[in-house]
């Protein structure tokens, strides 16, 4: 698998383009931001999925412009799918930000996957930051959106926040391998024998 890391727009949120480094598809997850940075990236390959990982303004300020774009369907939880598609919902009226995305084509739910040509990403729901929150996992990786930091979780102050739902998703995750990698929606990569190690909200075993 092919993981490559797009910072965008004010919050500096990750972007990621993921293939299997030999097809001409990829899933593009969280699309931050900044369409035109996204659609260079992208160059000539095919977008097969665009995926939200939840639906706050800074994962998706250019899903709208994106799936005009090329045409991908555009994926998220069906806890977090009407969220999207106001400033009030995706909490960027608080913050003075337009951002909203479309209805969405597809909506998920845990166990579902994420299927590309030679990729398949796995729907974990890890709600606590939003109701919708979600990590996908696949090839020893996992893209982990606002649930999980290197050394910090996300917030669950907002509106649809929920600490005690985070602690059950932070208990799911950390059933996973060490050497998972984790690829988290603001900051640096990860792994989760790190996060076990290092995070003071993480579980220890």
């Amino acid at each position: 698998m092919r993981v490559r890391r797009l910072v965008l727009g004010p919050l500096e949120t990750n972007c990621w383009l993921v293939d299997d480094g030999e097809s001409d598809e990829l899933v593009v997850i969280d699309p931050a931001d900044d369409l035109e940075i996204i659609v260079e990236a992208i160059g000539r390959a095919a977008v097969a999925a665009i995926v939200l990982t939840h639906g706050h303004f800074d994962h998706l300020a250019a899903a709208r412009g994106l799936t005009a774009s090329t045409g991908a369907p555009l994926l998220v939880h069906e806890a977090d799918a009407r969220s999207i598609q106001t400033t009030e919902g995706t909490g960027g009226r608080l913050f003075g930000f337009n951002a909203t995305a479309p209805e969405p084509d597809r909506t998920l739910r845990d166990g579902e996957e994420v299927v590309v040509t030679g990729t398949v990403l796995e729907v974990l729901h890890t709600p606590g930051h939003t109701p919708g929150s979600i990590c996908l996992l696949g090839g020893g990786n996992l893209f982990s959106g606002d649930t999980l930091f290197s050394g910090s979780i996300g917030r669950t102050d907002f509106a649809g926040g929920d600490m005690s739902a985070m602690r059950r998703s932070l208990a799911r995750l950390s059933s996973l391998a060490d050497n998972v990698r984790v690829h988290p929606g603001h900051g640096p990569d990860t792994s989760i024998g790190r996060e076990r190690k290092i995070n003071p909200f993480f579980p220890r075993a």
